[in-house]
């Protein structure tokens, strides 16, 4: 294939819905731009959800479909939601015929689908990135209109042709994979004393309940000691969280609703507490902190739960289930802080797992499905 090809090579990178989908998604195509600068680049996502805003602040154009998923518990709800896929399938079908693309990256979500099966049936290459140990829905039913499954987990076989299988890892965000920033540096950034060890507590940019009532009611376990929380809480309870921390007084518990620097909070931190969405473990590994994963009870399949299982069997993470964080968490947090030996060997494995690559690799895979077609 000529270079010519590559260099003027258009792109429909679809899917979204979380951060864990949208955020690798707009690493990709950065990355994309990077090595071919000239490629023409168009997200197709879900209307109302986070790639509709995230996308456009990242410097990409998107187009939205109507696509929902089941209400599971009203089905005759879905009488509506059928009539949206019916409508995205129409419109992914005029976008594929529009745009002509070279290839098409599904990256998961509800928009993912429809823009996958209609460049399948077209003959356009499809690359799906699979970021979960449990495959997605949308994912598995794509998978017989791939060229190739880029993955991060062994094992994935169970889900997948395992020809079209390449082991890539998740693509980690720029600032996170570069940075240089320093411990000291980043103890400054947010004020806190340098002789203090730092429990970073992440719960997503929408926070997690059983984490943010865990540390609420345990607050008073950090006072008088060299100890500080930095806490991101989700924007919906940060209001709430930040009074009772005033009333509390407590002086070394940071509370902010988002972070927008998580270079700089990866930097501070001693111990993490985090949810175990795949993309923030693929973080997490290039990071090679000591982490503590409180899996959300909330998500399809319960994958984070498989995720966290999949780092615990490498004995590099530590695992609080999430109906047991009010009475595990705080104490276990703390009893890692105390635990030199076992931090190093947690966060010596969890770098073990690290694939700082991966985006590079995932563009590699998309520019070869795209040469074939070619």
């Amino acid at each position: 294939m000529k270079r010519i090809m590559k260099e003027k090579m258009k792109v429909i990178i679809s899917g979204g819905g979380t951060g864990g989908h949208v955020f690798p998604a707009i690493a990709i195509a950065r990355q994309l731009k990077k090595e071919l600068p000239a490629a023409e680049i168009l997200f197709v996502g879900a209307e109302g959800r986070l790639e509709m805003t995230r996308v456009p602040e990242a410097g990409f154009a998107i187009e939205g479909l109507p696509v929902r998923g089941f209400n599971r518990k009203n089905l005759l709800k879905n009488v509506s939601v059928v009539a949206d896929l019916m409508k995205s399938m129409k419109k992914a079908r005029a976008i594929i015929r529009r745009v002509a693309p070279d290839v098409v990256v599904g990256v998961g979500g509800y928009a993912s689908g429809p823009v996958g099966r209609a460049a399948g049936k077209a003959g356009i290459p499809v690359v799906l990135q699979e970021q979960n140990s449990y495959a997605g829905v949308t994912n598995r039913l794509l998978a017989k209109h791939a060229a190739v499954v880029c993955v991060a987990y062994e094992g994935m076989e169970r889900y997948f042709p395992a020809e079209k299988i390449v082991h890539t890892g998740n693509p980690v965000r720029e600032e996170i994979l570069n940075s240089r920033v320093t411990r000291e540096e980043a103890l400054s950034f947010f004020g806190i004393p340098s002789g203090h060890q730092v429990i970073l507590a992440l719960g997503g940019s929408l926070g997690a309940g059983s984490v943010n009532k865990a540390l609420l009611e345990n607050a008073g376990m950090m006072q008088g000691q060299e100890i500080t929380l930095l806490w991101q809480t989700g924007r919906s309870d940060y209001e709430r969280i930040a009074g009772e921390m005033e009333k509390k007084k407590t002086g070394n518990i940071r509370v902010m609703p988002f972070i927008e620097r998580m270079e700089m909070a990866y930097a501070a931190a001693t111990v993490i507490i985090s949810r175990a969405g795949a993309g923030t473990i693929s973080e997490l590994a290039v990071v090679g902190k000591s982490v503590i994963l409180v899996p959300s009870p909330n998500v399809a399949e319960d994958h984070q739960t498989k995720n966290a299982l999949a780092l615990t069997e490498k004995d590099a993470a530590l695992m609080v289930r999430d109906a047991e964080a009010s009475r595990k968490l705080p104490a276990l947090a703390l009893e890692l802080l105390g635990d030199e030996e076992k931090r190093e060997r947690l966060s010596a494995n969890l770098r073990k797992l690290a694939r700082p690559e991966a985006t590079k690799d995932i563009v590699r895979e998309i520019i070869k499905a795209a040469e074939k077609k070619g």
